[in-house]
């Protein structure tokens, strides 16, 4: 079954989502720096790192969200990045800071469904994700449409959730996911369906081996997986075949 924001929603899952992050949108920076207590931000810089060989690259930022891995591209390789999400409440922060930091010649972000990119084939050097694809409705959709878009050997760069499997790491982690984030996350957030979503789409999420599995599947050829922090999130690092 399909895992959803808003259990008494009849709404598709893509619809509740956006919902979500409209919703969350005012908060969503401070919580995602809070709950992981910054180190999300080490993270996306490790998931950048992975592109440093390329030269000036047009870059795709797909659940761009608030924009950080957007910006930290930009930052990092000195390139051009379209940024796409289907929360237009996220995009307006996003659009802040851009503004804020000047960088609107470099860095754009527009409404966009993952599962139906709006642009032509074979257009980016590579594609990037954090924290978005357990969100996507149809990931092997999802997958397949990132693919789509980047250029014959363009890169995929994925950073996401994932679950520990050492003891008793795993059983820390799964306690504060199921218990501490929740609660801090829905008090401060005001919407504690959307901080309960989050560790049951961690949980039900094909990580590491399987995620692979599905990026195969979508054309896509794996190179790397590293796990962060004991494997509470892993960055996946693809490329797509020439032929």
């Amino acid at each position: 079954m399909t895992v959803t924001p808003y259990k008494t929603s009849a709404d598709s899952k893509k619809s509740q989502v956006a919902g979500m992050f409209n919703n969350i949108a005012p908060k969503y920076d401070f919580l995602n720096h809070l709950l992981s207590l910054g180190i999300d931000k080490i993270w996306r810089k490790r998931a950048i790192k992975l592109l440093k060989s390329l030269s000036q690259p047009v870059v795709l930022d797909v659940a761009t969200g608030t924009g950080d891995l957007a910006i930290e591209a930009h930052k990092r390789l000195s390139c051009r990045v379209v940024g796409v999400d289907i929360s237009v409440e996220m995009l307006k922060v996003a659009e802040e800071k851009i503004a804020k930091k000047g960088l609107g010649e470099w860095l754009s972000v527009q409404e966009g469904d993952s599962e139906n990119l709006p642009f032509e084939e074979g257009v980016f050097d590579a594609v990037t994700v954090a924290f978005g694809v357990r969100n996507f409705e149809n990931l092997g959709k999802g997958l397949s449409e990132m693919m789509r878009v980047l250029k014959p050997d363009g890169k995929m760069v994925v950073l996401e959730f994932s679950v520990p499997r050492m003891f008793p790491f795993k059983q820390l982690y799964l306690f504060y996911f199921n218990y501490i984030l929740p609660f801090l996350g829905g008090v401060i957030s005001k919407d504690r369906e959307a901080y309960t979503y989050l560790p049951e789409s961690v949980l039900r999420f094909p990580d590491g081996e399987m995620f692979d599995q599905e990026l195969v599947k979508a054309g896509m050829k794996p190179l790397k997986r590293n796990k962060q922090l004991f494997g509470v999130a892993t960055i996946y690092f693809a490329e797509k075949p020439m032929q």
